[in-house]
């Protein structure tokens, strides 16, 4: 059963995860989102759901203004050749439709079936961090430790990588 952003919510809450969730218009881009900085102070991510050629997928979970091409990231990151995964294998494996790309999406999917990587811009930062729960029609933020400790609770290991130039 796929988790609804509710329950994802009240996952969090359960965790001890402290997290702000706010409400806003549908955004399909990172340039769409960019007029919501107002009402959501921090970092915000781009996420990329990829296929690996070998077999399997990998979510990269990017610092938003991050500038690195796909065969850079897989190359970084250990995941051999990648392509774009499709609506159709995201809706499968992360139990979201496309624009809605987020680490929270993890909650449906078994445990070390997904290859993650974390940028460390994100991971590291002392700010809030948002990314859509589940829905592209709200945004939550939340400490970036949290999010790797409730991502590894989930069973999935995140591997955090420094992407900088």
């Amino acid at each position: 059963m796929t988790e609804t952003p509710e329950g994802l919510l009240a996952r969090l809450e359960a965790a001890g995860i402290e997290a702000r969730t706010v409400r806003h218009p549908a955004v399909f881009t990172v340039a769409e989102s960019r007029g919501l900085r107002g009402e959501l102070p921090g970092l915000h991510s781009k996420n990329l759901f990829l296929r690996r050629k070998e077999g399997g997928f990998a979510l990269a979970v990017l610092e938003e203004g991050r500038q690195l091409s796909v065969n850079e990231l897989a190359r970084r990151a250990g995941w051999g050749r990648v392509s774009m995964g499709s609506a159709e294998e995201l809706r499968a494996t992360l139990g979201v439709e496309p624009g809605s790309v987020t680490p929270f999406g993890l909650v449906n999917a078994a445990p070390g079936t997904i290859r993650v990587a974390l940028d460390a811009a994100l991971a590291k930062a002392s700010a809030l961090a948002w990314f859509h729960p589940l829905v592209n029609t709200a945004s939550t933020g939340l400490a970036p430790e949290a999010l790797l400790r409730f991502l590894r609770g989930l069973g999935h290991e995140v591997a955090v990588l420094d992407l900088g130039a």
